[in-house]
């Protein structure tokens, strides 16, 4: 287990241009912005095919999904990716770069899913989703050992809760998980909510409980398992890696659920980044944190895939 407070590099100035071209989009929504329109607006904000890739869309079994795989990529290795933007906006293209990055970081495959998006689809279509991706995986012929799971955010929060469906129904778990700022408690209960909530310039606890409802609806209880992993048995998890931003205010769903696994025996560990926002490892082209953080996710998967 490594614990890891990395100072942060980026002068004030680039990281608050980022902060203000964030909070634009967010702040130009209102309670009359239709959901189409958010996500065309987050899709415009992080899309870019700077980074050269094979991009081939595919039905995973019915699951929207597309290969992303850089240059030199080994065609038997391969990272799952699940995107974030609160289970309700956020797309493979708007993560585009992001997977592609990590697919030229780790070596290997990347396949981005589009899992059903709330409010049209609630709990648990996203959860079925990313399972019967990767089942359409193995099914491909890939070893279990030659898969990860990454996600971000809310899409942290579902690879996670996947690796929990497939361990209950006896299913070959993957080699490894990477998440940043994964949500792991729609219940927003940890004390960073209040201890961040003057430095996060993104989110806010009323921000992640507004989401949380809109994913689970009227029927679903945001302390379950599956809806918020933190409060899941963690047992016989893969080796996990999360990273996450210490002016979060969901820095303690990385800290409080990288300390439960821990205890369960999950070889998990934890990098907190000294000043970094939400899911900045999308920001490449200003921070130079995000490009040092997918390096070092990109040796973690190596250092798991089955050897050659």
């Amino acid at each position: 287990m490594i614990w890891q407070t990395s100072a942060a590099l980026t002068s004030s100035k680039p990281l608050a241009l980022t902060i203000e071209r964030v909070s634009k989009v967010y702040g130009g929504w209102t309670r009359t912005t239709s959901v189409e329109q958010m996500r065309r607006d987050w899709d415009d904000l992080f899309w870019t095919d700077a980074v050269p890739a094979q991009c081939v869309p595919v039905s995973a079994d019915g699951v929207e999904a597309s290969w992303l795989d850089a240059p030199g990529a080994d065609p038997r290795k391969v990272l799952l990716y699940f995107h974030g933007g609160g289970f309700q906006v956020g797309s493979i293209r708007s993560h585009r770069d992001l997977i592609v990055r990590l697919s030229a970081a780790a070596g290997c495959r990347a396949l981005g899913i589009n899992y059903r998006l709330a409010p049209e689809h609630r709990f648990p279509a996203a959860l079925e989703d990313a399972a019967t991706a990767y089942r359409w995986l193995l099914d491909q012929g890939f070893e279990a050992n030659n898969i990860a799971f990454c996600g971000d955010s809310a899409g942290g929060g579902l690879a996670l809760s996947a690796l929990l469906v497939l361990r209950e129904q006896g299913m070959p778990l993957p080699a490894a998980a990477a998440l940043m700022s994964a949500l792991t408690d729609l219940t927003a209960s940890g004390e960073s909510y209040a201890t961040r909530a003057e430095a996060d310039p993104i989110h806010q606890r009323i921000m992640i409980l507004a989401m949380a409802k809109k994913y689970l609806g009227e029927s679903a209880d945001a302390h379950s398992p599956l809806a918020s992993p933190l409060f899941a048995d963690l047992h016989g998890l893969p080796p996990l890696l999360l990273q996450v931003g210490d002016r979060e205010v969901v820095l303690d769903d990385s800290t409080r659920f990288a300390a439960k696994a821990l205890a369960a025996g999950v070889d998990a560990s934890l990098e907190i980044w000294g000043e970094m926002i939400h899911v900045f490892q999308q920001f490449t082209s200003d921070l130079p944190e995000a490009g040092k953080a997918i390096d070092y996710m990109g040796r973690f998967f190596k250092k798991h895939w089955m050897p050659s």
